[in-house]
């Protein structure tokens, strides 16, 4: 995309999904952006106007004050006729109530709900069916020959695995919760939407929450020993979750929980295999470099490309002023190559310190999966680059058209066994 620096185009640019199938061309206009107007007021056609924030400084101190800025009632991107949609079909603000949506203190309740799943011992109980998990994808790759799509055929079956055996959704009904995924999140690429009319997404939302009622009611009358019933059992005091916080829980879970990892494993093989000097680093430093190297293929990719808050009074930045009840944009993927913060951002290394980079948010919002990602990330990467060598594009990567959760829809390889 050519670099646009006036408004209105700049504004409807910024907002139009198929600026974001262009990765070059965005991060030149996120890189004019910091450096010329950090903070800028977008009126973009078919939007309520916002702030654009785009220094990794400013995102952070923005995202760790959740007081000031909260979620509700603008947690993402979306048109206007849109919101008028769902709240003259549902009588509510939003289709789905998750952690996404909520504030203190639901927020937080919510949150120390499952928690426990995502981190420490939970985590350290997993790492054998992880692994395992891992070298069956491994050995499917190697099964298809020497060519394959590694997004088709393995990035995004390995992670939807791994956490519809958390969640407790049996393998059989993997291809339905991709499917409904791709539907939710990619709602604007024309590979993946259901069709162009808004009431089709409305539908995905519905066909989410006829899933997951028979869920509740399944383990309702028979819990195991899994997140579904962890959600479908609870009780704040003497009362079960509402419907509507169960099934947002459920959705981000089996959304979130998987699609933003098989997004960050594919970007992460296309980086190595576009800097072949920094691949050959990674196989022969495994154990030492797993880590950093991961963690930069996140900041790399940066698959959750925003989030939104709304300001409860009036917070001066940048020598503007964000008035109270306005709204501001944080890019992601804008943050994780400011040049203030990370040295020479637009080369990849896979040494480079990036533990503090933005890709799972910040502050009281973050991530809840963030450590299983990276286990999951680290476990397949050991497998693959023990297994497999010689790997190299074999075709042209395509790229998700979604302004909210992407990355590589497509990606063709060839290879050969070690």
């Amino acid at each position: 995309m050519p670099l646009i620096t006036h408004s209105p185009d700049l504004d409807n640019a910024l907002v139009n999904p198929t600026t974001w199938a262009d990765e070059l061309g965005l991060h030149r206009q996120f890189e004019w952006l910091r450096e010329n107007d950090p903070v800028r007021w977008l009126t973009p056609d078919g939007f309520d106007p916002f702030w654009s924030i785009t220094k990794y400084s400013d995102i952070k101190a923005i995202a760790g004050n959740k007081k000031l800025f909260i979620n509700d009632p603008r947690p993402t991107l979306g048109p206007k006729g849109l919101q008028e949609m769902v709240e003259a079909v549902t009588g509510r603000k939003h289709l789905i109530r998750s952690l996404v949506q909520m504030d203190d203190p639901d927020h937080m309740a919510y949150r120390r709900l499952t928690q426990g799943w995502f981190m420490g011992q939970q985590l350290r109980l997993l790492q054998a069916r992880v692994d395992e998990l891992a070298k069956q994808s491994v050995d499917r790759l190697l099964a298809l020959g020497n060519t394959c799509d590694f997004v088709k055929d393995v990035a995004i079956w390995y992670p939807l695995r791994v956490i519809m055996e958390i969640l407790g959704v049996p393998a059989e009904d993997e291809a339905l919760m991709l499917k409904l995924t791709q539907e939710l999140f990619g709602s604007t690429d024309p590979d993946n939407q259901r069709s162009f009319a808004q009431e089709d997404f409305l539908q995905v939302v519905a066909d989410f929450d006829d899933y997951f009622d028979r869920l509740t009611a399944a383990r309702r009358r028979q819990p195991t020993d899994d997140v579904a019933s962890l959600i479908a059992n609870a009780k704040f005091g003497d009362d079960p979750l509402p419907r509507l916080e169960i099934n947002g829980y459920y959705t981000i879970i089996a959304t979130a929980g998987h699609d933003t990892t098989s997004a960050s494993t594919a970007g992460g093989l296309l980086a190595l295999m576009n800097n072949p000097a920094q691949m050959h680093k990674l196989v022969n430093n495994l154990d030492s470099l797993m880590p950093t190297a991961i963690d930069e293929m996140i900041r790399w990719v940066s698959p959750v490309r925003h989030f939104m808050r709304t300001a409860t009074q009036d917070f001066p930045l940048r020598n503007k002023t964000i008035s109270s009840g306005e709204s501001v944009i944080l890019w992601y993927a804008s943050g994780n190559r400011d040049q203030d913060i990370f040295e020479a951002p637009f080369d990849f290394r896979v040494d480079r310190q990036a533990t503090k980079h933005l890709a799972f948010g910040f502050g009281g919002h973050v991530c809840l999966g963030q450590h299983l990602a990276r286990m999951e990330m680290s476990a397949l990467y050991r497998e693959l680059l023990t297994r497999v060598t010689d790997i190299e594009l074999a075709g042209e990567p395509q790229y998700i058209q979604s302004t909210f959760v992407g990355g590589l829809k497509s990606l063709p390889i060839r290879y050969r066994p070690k």
